[in-house]
């Protein structure tokens, strides 16, 4: 039974299935399903028409737009954007005739990572915090944290820092946000904010 003393939004034409929990100040909009069990934390913000099936967990101040499927083995940590029109998978080989009910395999979104329009997440990967992957891209492998990628297959093309701003190391292996002004360092192909 969902929790009524907590104080979250639900749009008329959505629709809640019993044995979730929703944290306070979660708005979930036009024509969305949020399936039995999941666990949504709070501030997040669930666009129109989305379907969030069972068990799925979302951190605190996950924002989801418009026409966005998150399927049965995928968590996302707190802070993460899914863009419009983005899908996840939770079977690599799916058949009509073959039941693979049991069979998930489990995806990983980090902490402030960033999915595109229209970018599909095969499953079974970890998309690593920070991590900004491109509109349309269709991620076939694990992301790093701060990666940039785009295509199909997602290739990673940069770094990104945690504003969303493209990184540019100079010779010693430091780059600046031009944003926040945090500095970063890569070392091994990994990035770490300083």
């Amino acid at each position: 039974m969902i929790d009524t003393t907590v104080k979250y939004f639900v749009h008329d034409t959505a629709v809640v299935d019993e044995d979730c929990r929703i944290g306070e100040k979660t708005k979930i909009w036009h024509f969305s399903h949020i399936m039995s069990n999941c666990y949504i934390g709070a501030g997040c913000n669930i666009g129109q028409n989305v379907v969030i099936s069972p068990e799925v967990v979302l951190g605190n101040n996950v924002k989801i737009q418009n026409n966005v499927s998150v399927y049965t083995g995928v968590t996302c940590e707190d802070d993460v954007f899914l863009g419009p029109s983005c899908v996840f998978t939770n079977v690599t080989n799916p058949r009509s005739a073959v039941n693979r009910r049991g069979q998930y395999s489990k995806t990983h979104v980090g902490k402030g990572a960033t999915i595109g329009a229209n970018a599909t997440i095969v499953c079974g990967h970890d998309i690593g915090a920070f991590s900004f992957i491109g509109a349309g891209a269709v991620v076939t492998k694990d992301i790093k944290p701060y990666a940039l990628v785009v295509g199909n297959p997602a290739i990673q093309i940069g770094w990104m820092s945690e504003y969303g701003h493209r990184l540019e190391f100079n010779a010693d292996g430091l780059a600046i946000c031009p944003e926040s002004k945090e500095q970063y360092r890569i070392n091994n192909e990994l990035v770490t904010k300083i």
